[in-house]
């Protein structure tokens, strides 16, 4: 079912509703943005990753990346952390988030700074290499998202200095796949944005040079694909997670969990050129379109929005930042591997017609057109 349906391009409408001068708050009642729950870091950079990926910078979404980069320069503070919590007025409301904040902030920064405007990618790289050279955490998904920052400048500018400091930091925390074990996952359950984990371990593996860390990376994104799959569809670990024994499938399940996996297989994809994984990332862009285990989309297509979460009997009606972003990374990276497979068959067609094509040179990071 899920390669019957046709991506649709990335929808912004429902993310620009849900946003201010200042930023974009995290909540929504229904389609409604819930002004008084305030904003977050984490879903301030994560629409700033997902707005300069991007070709088209229409001035609406543009004068918005500009606000969420902002956002995140406001949150950072000396010691390289970032706060999360912000009031409708503009207040801080907290002294430091979470490490996975820091992670994202620092995956914001980097994405920005390699794909934003000339003044972006300045403004984006300062903060991160203030942050980076101090980063520390025992978080395996903070490490994972600082991972990814890291390649990403990596990608752009190798040896930059900061960055490398942040890739040796933050690689060595992402957890080890159980080899000798059936349960190959380096945590005892399967939490939240689980792909996140092989992803990084690809995308270090792949900058490093390392070859076995790589195909530990794939091993593990492949087992965790063939545990997420049920009847030729995706089926996430539930809020709260899951492990052996639990009932499957669970719900709610979360479309963080969709996104992750499909910039996951992408990542697997531009590292290893294996169409396999282009398949994986279609069927978990598709999850949102109702390739799931209860056949409805989550796909809101007059808001543009994305419903919250994944429910027994159809879906959660509120559609807030988080799971609206979630969706629109996972079409971006849909789309990003069609276009990859695409390349790669006129590839192909040419060498076989008795013309050596010029090697394809790729950044570290996925989405470079």
């Amino acid at each position: 079912m899920g390669l019957e349906l046709s991506i649709p391009p990335p929808p912004f409408a429902h993310l620009l509703r849900l946003s201010d001068d200042l930023g974009v708050f995290e909540h929504a009642r229904g389609t409604t943005t819930w002004v008084e729950n305030g904003y977050c870091t984490d879903d301030v950079a994560r629409a700033l990753v997902v707005l300069v990926r991007e070709e088209r910078h229409p001035p609406a979404r543009a004068r918005l990346a500009s606000g969420c980069l902002a956002f995140v320069e406001q949150a950072a503070l000396p010691d390289g952390r970032f706060r999360n919590r912000r009031a409708r007025n503009g207040q801080w409301l907290d002294e430091g988030g979470s490490d996975d904040t820091v992670g994202r902030a620092l995956l914001a920064l980097a994405v920005a700074g390699t794909h934003g405007t000339k003044v972006q990618r300045r403004r984006a790289l300062s903060p991160f290499e203030a942050a980076a050279p101090v980063y520390a955490s025992p978080s395996p998904r903070s490490n994972a998202l600082a991972v990814l920052a890291a390649v990403e400048v990596l990608g752009a500018t190798p040896g930059h200095e900061q960055a490398g400091i942040l890739l040796e930091r933050a690689a060595p925390g992402l957890g080890r796949m159980r080899c000798a074990s059936s349960w190959a996952w380096p945590e005892h359950r399967l939490a939240y944005a689980n792909a996140l984990l092989p992803e990084a371990l690809v995308a270090a593996g792949a900058a490093l040079g390392d070859a076995p860390l790589l195909e530990e990376g794939l091993a593990l994104l492949e087992w965790l694909v063939a545990v997420e799959s049920r009847d030729g569809h995706f089926s996430f670990a539930p809020v709260g997670g899951w492990a052996p024994g639990e009932p499957r499938p669970g719900f709610d399940q979360q479309p963080i969990e969709a996104g992750a996996m499909a910039e996951a297989c992408l990542r697997a994809l531009e590292a290893s050129g294996d169409a396999r994984w282009a398949r994986e990332t279609h069927l978990a862009a598709a999850w949102f379109l109702g390739a799931n285990d209860v056949g409805v989309s989550l796909f809101d297509e007059e808001s543009g929005g994305c419903r919250d979460g994944l429910e027994p009997d159809g879906c959660n009606a509120n559609e807030g930042a988080e799971s609206t972003l979630a969706m629109i990374a996972a079409f971006q990276a849909a789309r990003a591997a069609e276009a990859a497979q695409t390349a790669a068959r006129s590839a192909l067609r040419t060498s076989a017609a008795g013309t050596v094509a010029a090697p394809t040179q790729r950044s570290a990071a996925p989405y470079v057109r």
